[in-house]
């Protein structure tokens, strides 16, 4: 992390300078064919969706709800006060799925459950099942029921919806939706504090797809609501939560210096303040992000990316408070994280937040559905003694729909463009059709990554022209070759990160870039007391732990690594085959380890991340 640090120091110098916001490249002009990502986007569309979707209309009543705030049935509401929000992800991952993966069937049943929404939407645009059904007249009394969270999800999968289709009907209720909050809230009306902030960021996408400056104005609005002292509820009132700090509604968001809080929460809150600023160029809310993004990711963030510690509020505690077998780091956090870092990334074109947003995908959003594709982890710790398992569903289902949602979209975080620029974050063997200022770009990555640092761009542009690929260069890697058309080229430029190279391109240039990927050995900082004296391993990307089954004969109680232990990467098997395996010796014994995100996929049993050592000495400092 010293790199991190470095980088930190220059960017709060330089903190009043903005610049213009990137594009992403949006994951429908993006095809994935590599044998770590496909592989888990068939699970999604064979397996994890129909999961979900079973969920939702046969094993609990998420839909029934809906048919019967609809007319269509008779009764009350059943389950969560949020349940709504789970059939919205579910949706949006359909919605994913069917770009992907046309499916005639699928798309029937999506256009059903619009239909029962559309329904169930009252005739001034409210639409809760909880509050039509059980408490018509308890409609926006206590800010923590999460009528907005439920509101947002169902406005970011209209929009995906529309984009997807060119289908309206969706987006109309969406809408209708949204005229109804900016009806009763807003500037010389009703104040309103989210409890769980998620509707800031929908409003701006739905800004960006309507072009309605309106919407974007709420949403900047609700930002602004924070910290004045006008948020009341359960949240607000509980001790047990913390009250003001639970939902960041402690200080003016652009006062905010430190993580406090329910970790998803607040993950949503600076997501929309990003997107926010991105439209804005909002200099207080750029260096609230920065200063509170410092905090996360060098005090409260695990190696794997993970965040949120503490199960008692499902959030933070203090500073450097990173226990292991206790470990929260919810799902959605490290869903939340990648989001984040994402649209920092976007704002700044500054690379290290594309590491973070790597880091966070593939270990602590990956480790959060097994390999099948229909068992979630909600909670993901860095030790186990073998009794922690995922399940097919959980009372509170946020991270099963979430991953639903989030795995069919990856292919939205590997491009941006900025004008005649072109900015590869993520190594994923794919074709992208990418549209700069002037012309159509194609790219086609061939890549083993992440077991492997080769990295081969194939340039087509549709005409020969001029024009900037920047590639990140990791922050985990220390050295790496690159040649053009097979020539080292003369200069080497390398800027936030970005290894520039800007020429005339002609249809099929090559670029080759090597990373270098040895095993690492990794040192927490020194004020997380309880990974004093141990050491974690990486190679690339991946965090890696060990696993009872692989390792029978080791006492995991007692189980050291040393400075001069050699590592060899062999190849996995079973239901890891095709995975990267590190093997070393320890006391004569072998010591195997597996990607982290793997774990829990075969027999119950010993889990570490973080392992004893004999010395003080490090190869990296995390």
């Amino acid at each position: 992390m010293k790199a991190y640090k470095l980088i930190l120091l220059i960017l709060l110098i330089f903190s009043n300078t903005y610049l213009n916001a990137q594009t992403s490249v949006p994951f429908t002009s993006v095809n994935i064919s590599d044998n770590f990502w496909l592989p888990r986007l068939k699970q999604h569309s064979d397996v994890t969706l129909s999961t979900c979707i079973a969920q939702m209309q046969d094993s609990t009543k998420r839909i029934e709800n809906f048919m019967r705030a609809a007319g269509l049935q008779e009764g009350g509401h059943e389950g969560m006060i949020f349940d709504d929000s789970d059939v919205y992800k579910a949706m949006e991952g359909m919605v994913y799925s069917l770009i992907n993966n046309p499916n005639p069937e699928l798309e029937e049943l999506l256009d059903q459950w619009i239909g029962y929404i559309a329904k169930a939407q009252e005739e001034d645009g409210y639409l809760n099942t909880f509050y039509t059904l059980n408490h018509p007249d308890k409609k926006w009394t206590d800010m923590d029921k999460h009528e907005m969270y439920c509101g947002g999800h169902m406005i970011e999968a209209a929009v995906a919806h529309a984009r997807a289709t060119n289908k309206k009907t969706f987006l109309n209720v969406a809408e209708k939706f949204v005229d109804h909050l900016m009806e009763t809230f807003g500037p010389d009306k009703r104040h309103w504090v989210t409890g769980h902030q998620e509707i800031e960021l929908a409003l701006v996408k739905l800004y960006h797809y309507t072009g309605k400056k309106e919407y974007l104005d709420f949403a900047n609005w609700l930002i602004e609501e924070r910290g004045h002292g006008h948020g009341e509820g359960t949240s607000w009132s509980s001790k047990h939560l913390g009250s003001k700090e639970y939902c960041q509604d402690d200080v003016p968001v652009r006062e905010i210096s430190d993580i406090k809080g329910h970790a998803v929460r607040a993950m949503y809150l600076f997501t929309g303040m990003a997107d926010v600023a991105t439209e804005t160029n909002d200099g207080g809310y750029i260096r609230a992000m920065k200063r509170v993004w410092e905090d996360v990711v060098l005090r409260n963030m695990y190696i794997t990316g993970g965040i949120g510690s503490s199960r008692h509020n499902e959030g933070f505690t203090e500073d450097y408070d990173l226990p292991n077998k206790t470990a929260y780091a919810e799902t959605c956090a490290s869903i939340g994280m990648a989001f984040w870092n994402n649209r920092m990334n976007l704002l700044t074109r500054e690379s290290f937040y594309a590491d973070v947003m790597e880091r966070a995908m593939y270990n602590g959003v990956l480790s959060g559905v097994s390999l099948s594709g229909d068992l979630f982890f909600y909670v993901n710790p860095l030790e186990s003694d073998g009794n922690h398992h995922r399940q097919r569903w959980y009372g509170v289902a946020c991270c099963p729909s979430n991953i639903s949602r989030f795995l069919p979209s990856v292919g939205n975080y590997m491009y941006l463009t900025d004008k005649n620029n072109i900015y590869a974050n993520l190594f994923i063997q794919s074709t992208a059709e990418i549209e700069l200022e002037n012309q159509n770009v194609k790219i086609e990555q061939h890549t083993d990554y992440p077991w492997n640092g080769k990295i081969v761009f194939e340039v087509t542009p549709e005409k020969e022209n001029q024009f900037g690929l920047n590639i990140r260069i990791p922050e985990w890697c220390k050295s790496y070759t690159v040649e053009v058309n097979g020539s080292i080229p003369d200069s080497l430029v390398m800027n936030k990160g970005y290894l520039q190279i800007e020429r005339t391109w002609k249809q099929e240039d090559k670029v080759e870039l090597i990373l270098d990927m040895p095993v690492e050995l990794v040192a927490s900082n020194d004020l997380v007391s309880e990974n004093l004296g141990k050491r974690a391993v990486q190679r690339g990307p991946l965090v890696y732990c060990i696993e009872q089954v692989d390792n029978p004969a080791i006492d995991f109680n007692n189980v050291r690594l040393a400075q001069q232990n050699k590592f060899t990467i062999e190849k996995g098997n079973g239901k890891l085959n095709g995975m990267s395996f590190i093997q070393t010796n320890v006391n004569g014994k072998e010591l195997t380890f597996i990607p982290y995100f793997a774990w829990d996929n075969r027999e119950a049993g010993k889990m570490k991340v973080w392992i004893d050592f004999k010395e003080e000495d490090t190869l990296y400092k995390y």
